[in-house]
């Protein structure tokens, strides 16, 4: 009877272990397409690792401007020969995993020079990316799950008339999400506005090349307060600790994956808008193995 009650007492506690880990479980999502030797779309999502990926970029759009993707040395869109990556994106999706359009980055031509213009861009988004119908989708037939803001220049004009229309979207069929990866000074100096809206389902917050806010040398009192001004102050659904996948991958911020496991992460994961880790990018994550790392803590 002792035995009996002793394995009912490990089997119990084995479930509370289970449950208690799963709580607030995040995820990961990654930056895909701005490096030739990252491999395939559908190669990164076989890994098996990542919850969501960002395609990298859209960075020629508003005012007037033709849009046009930037997947470096992946496709060329100018010869309509990204959609090919059609079925890579479906191969990503059958998997469960989100696949989003990152509009922006760090170098691009892109503003929004009015309400209507950002009106018209929603709309060529729709028609060529998401659900709508184009006789040029750079994707084929593949219909994206959402679009990510990566704002970083431009103005910070009109980013929220632009999630309002790309929202409204969400009533025709399937849901668009809508993502963000601002910097860390809060409130952001380009979306800051635009999350206001609480129309943005996860923002994947840029930890690094900002010391304000960024773990350092073992010291996470500028993250952390970061990190709850960011939860505390954003009405999106989770909120994503966003990290350079290696030291190479950007000028600062760069948290080795010991210290992410046993001083950070521990940190943040007790709020419930925790949502996960977002990494830059999949070219430095097959580097060092990063998500792989810390995909049993997140």
């Amino acid at each position: 009877m002792a035995i009996k009650s002793a394995i009912l007492l490990a089997f119990a506690t084995s479930v509370i272990l289970v449950l208690v880990t799963g709580i607030n479980a995040g995820d990961i999502a990654i930056y895909w397409g701005q490096n030739s030797d990252e491999g395939t779309l559908a190669e990164t999502c076989a890994t098996g690792n990542y919850d969501f990926v960002s395609l990298a970029f859209l960075p020629t759009f508003g005012n007037g401007q033709t849009p046009m993707i930037n997947l470096a040395g992946h496709c060329d869109p100018y010869s309509n020969g990204c959609t090919n990556l059609s079925s890579d994106i479906k191969s990503c999706q059958a998997q469960g995993i989100k696949v989003i359009l990152s509009l922006g980055g760090g170098a691009g031509s892109y503003y929004l020079a009015s309400s209507d213009d950002a009106r018209q861009v929603a709309t060529y988004l729709w028609n060529n990316f998401l659900g709508g119908e184009s006789a040029s989708r750079p994707f084929g037939d593949a219909i994206l799950d959402g679009i990510d803001f990566d704002i970083e220049g431009g103005t910070n004009q009109h980013w929220d008339d632009l999630a309002k229309y790309l929202s409204g979207y969400s009533q025709r069929s399937k849901k668009v999400y809508l993502t963000a990866a601002p910097q860390c000074p809060f409130p952001d100096a380009w979306v800051g506005g635009a999350l206001k809206t609480g129309l943005f389902d996860y923002v994947w917050v840029q930890f690094y090349n900002n010391p304000q806010c960024e773990y350092i040398d073992g010291d996470i009192t500028n993250l952390e307060n970061a990190w709850k001004q960011w939860t505390t102050n954003v009405p999106a659904t989770k909120i994503f600790l966003g990290l350079p996948a290696s030291p190479e991958a950007a000028g600062r911020g760069f948290i080795p994956e010991s210290d992410l496991i046993s001083q950070v992460l521990p940190a943040i994961k007790g709020s419930t808008k925790y949502g996960g880790v977002m990494l830059w990018s999949n070219y430095y994550d097959n580097q060092t193995g990063y998500s792989s790392a810390i995909k049993n803590y997140v």
